[in-house]
């Protein structure tokens, strides 16, 4: 059974999200410790959304200030409520109740730490609640180990009670069907329910559980609905059940986007957070992690060894042993390996960012490359540029950040310092081991560096006895073949460029 948009909606649904979570160990609220790259709380608001209550109703707490700000942010329309006294889950739902006005609805009461619970588990709650007339009913799973779990006492198929791990004898603690703590009330018994609550336990506290067995004396029918995912029941406590949640999270995610199309080399080493968009026949390689709002188009291979989180990635891409956040890869770029695109980098088709190449704020244009052992920060490279190793884009004075413009099919040879603010115009060349301070025309070529001083026997002077000076005495002070090929074929096209 599913919830269809015929489904009425509920009154409420409320969230408890007021606990210490103190076995976190931690400054900020457990609340707010990611899932799959996202608060673990905002799972529950999306699953509460999918059963359109008239109010959704968040209980915070401990740490509320940084809850209320994700809140603020990105679910407006929540309800805040503070428990001012920790008086266990009763009074968190009685803080609760008082936001809520006349009730002629169910209401629904579930957790801000269970991540993995579904919005179609909710609304299967919710269907067998009504199906069953119940005047309360809770959602149970059967696990292997129910140790410190309540356990689900039936009688005819009905909820009897629910017994704390604690307060169980021998028979009950064989039991391995278990509350998971959610829950669809009616409104009027959950009202008069918790009005009746009295602290009369080792903690003093109120038990929301205590609720079910007023249904119980009041001639209500108490349900259970079993889910058989018992991950769905599962809440986080500590970093240990985090990083198990996480790992399930994410062995999911990797599976679906499998089934979908996507093939992934080593499942157990890829990380696919929950926001990342992935299309049909994308590869990725192992010891890859895809984070945040990235997207990755078909064809397109990424890794191994690469973190890409905010990356835009085009039609066949490859991208091997990368770190990249904020930033563009058109189709049919290459990048890497061992690049570092920081955000603001736009790289054009068929474009290239090469083997320790560093990029921030550049848009690169269709069919330009940066090959190797460059820094490129704060540029504007037009198409089919190229630019020589070594190469350093020198954008910061000390005091401002400036940018340099590459003109469409400009060349800057090995080894340059682009000092900005400059402009280099469309078909210019950079002689290698050039520092330019001054824009360059169109079609020119600039160079700026020192004459070569040779000085004759240097090694026979000062490095007497040398293998060096041994290695001189030894040659016949010919050009290396390739060498002398190569300034032949350039003197050849100087001739025909004269003629």
């Amino acid at each position: 059974m599913s919830t269809t948009p015929t489904q009425a909606p509920v009154a409420a649904v409320i969230v408890l999200a007021a606990g210490g979570g103190t076995r976190m160990k931690s400054k900020n609220s457990k609340l707010l410790h990611p899932v799959a790259g996202r608060a673990m709380l905002s799972y529950a608001l999306d699953a509460a959304q999918t059963l359109n209550p008239a109010k959704l109703v968040v209980v915070v707490g401990h740490l509320r200030e940084q809850v209320e700000a994700l809140l603020d942010e990105s679910y407006p329309q929540v309800t805040i409520v503070e428990q001012p006294v920790r008086n266990g889950t009763g009074g968190a739902v009685q803080c609760a109740i008082g936001a809520l006005g006349e009730i002629n609805r169910e209401v629904v009461v579930t957790y801000g730490d269970v991540p993995m619970l579904t919005g179609e588990t909710l609304g299967e709650l919710v269907a067998a609640h009504r199906a069953g007339g119940n005047a309360c009913t809770v959602l149970t799973a059967v696990v292997p180990d129910p140790t410190g779990y309540g356990r689900i006492v039936r009688e005819g198929g009905q909820v009897a009670k629910i017994v704390e791990h604690r307060d169980a004898n021998e028979a009950e603690r064989q039991i391995r069907e278990i509350n998971s703590g959610i829950y669809v009330f009616d409104g009027k018994v959950l009202r008069e329910g918790l009005a009746s609550l009295k602290p009369n336990n080792d903690q003093a506290e109120l038990y929301l559980t205590d609720v079910l067995g007023y249904a119980r004396g009041h001639q209500g029918n108490v349900g259970a609905y079993l889910t058989d995912d018992i991950w769905q029941t599962e809440g986080v406590n500590d970093r240990v059940q985090l990083a198990r949640m996480n790992a399930e999270v994410n062995r999911r995610i990797v599976e679906r986007w499998m089934l979908d199309g996507v093939t992934v080399v080593d499942p157990k080493t890829t990380w696919i957070e929950a926001d990342v968009d992935l299309e049909t026949d994308v590869t990725i390689l192992p010891n890859t992690q895809l984070l945040g709002a990235t997207s990755v188009a078909t064809g397109a291979v990424i890794g191994p060894d690469t973190t890409l989180r905010d990356v835009e990635v085009g039609e066949n891409a490859h991208v091997i042993r990368t770190h990249g956040e904020l930033s563009v890869i058109n189709s049919d770029a290459e990048v890497g390996p061992f690049a570092r695109l920081r955000p603001g980098t736009v790289l054009g088709a068929h474009g290239k960012i090469g083997t320790f190449v560093e990029t921030k704020n550049a848009q690169i244009g269709d069919g330009s490359k940066l090959p190797h052992l460059t820094y490129c920060g704060d540029a504007f490279i037009g198409e089919g540029v190229n630019v020589g190793a070594g190469t350093i884009f020198a954008n910061y004075d000390g005091s401002h950040k400036s940018p340099t413009h590459l003109g469409n099919d400009v060349f800057i040879g090995s080894n340059s310092v682009l000092v900005a603010p400059l402009d280099i115009g469309d078909g210019a060349f950079v002689a290698a081991g050039s520092a330019v301070v001054d824009d360059v025309p169109p079609g020119a070529l600039a160079v700026a560096r020192g004459r070569e001083h040779i000085s004759a026997d240097w090694v026979h002077r000062k490095r007497a006895g040398s293998s060096a000076s041994d290695a001189a005495n030894d040659s016949e002070g010919e050009i290396h073949p390739a060498v002398a090929e190569a300034r032949a074929k350039l003197r050849e096209e100087n001739q025909e460029d004269d003629q």
